[in-house]
């Protein structure tokens, strides 16, 4: 793979750390996940990030982490947190050598994937929450997809995944995009 830095966009939940994750493992590159730079940028919890400042504050500082991620240049596969406010982000769009991709699928799917987090950041499941409250969250889940679908008309490559999981995600990427995963080192008798 020459020289190229991935960036994965989308809403909550479609699957961008997981596919990314294994995008890059796959292509034998280092794998960031912008929320994760940012706890350790400003050092405080996500949580703490999160109910700080105002949003377009949040967006500004996340670009920042974002530029400092791609700047130089090297092969790395970066899952992107949603971002509203696109200046942030134009600038690490355009550097050489960046593929940015919209990961993109339905409301039921991007449900059925859904987690949370707790004040320190635990991700867990709550699968009896999630059907009590299936109705509302679809309709959430509809509003990001709705507003980031505005948002990231800016992301030049979308990618539907159509209920994979981020294992077939991850394989359709490399297929669409031509990207050549590390060779295998194991030998074959």
């Amino acid at each position: 793979m020459k020289n190229m830095t991935i960036l994965i966009f989308g809403v909550s939940n479609v699957g961008k750390t997981t596919a990314g994750a294994l995008l890059a493992e796959k292509l034998g590159v280092p794998f960031f996940d912008l929320d994760a730079e940012v706890k350790k940028f400003f050092g405080i919890t996500l949580e703490q990030f999160v109910t700080s400042g105002t949003l377009e504050d949040r967006d500004r500082k996340r670009g920042m982490v974002l530029e400092e991620i791609v700047k130089d240049g090297e092969n790395k596969v970066v899952a992107v947190t949603p971002i509203s406010y696109p200046q942030y982000i134009r600038g690490s769009l355009r550097k050489k050598g960046v593929l940015a991709v919209e990961l993109r699928d339905t409301p039921e799917n991007i449900f059925a994937r859904l987690v949370f987090s707790d004040e320190n950041d635990e991700i867990y499941t709550d699968e009896d929450y999630k059907e009590k409250h299936r109705i509302q969250l679809i309709r959430e889940i509809k509003k990001d997809l709705e507003w980031y679908g505005r948002v990231y008309r800016i992301i030049p490559e979308k990618y539907d995944m159509n209920g994979e999981t981020a294992e077939e995600t991850a394989d359709g990427l490399i297929r669409k995009f031509n990207l050549f995963p590390k060779k295998s080192l194991a030998v074959y008798v």
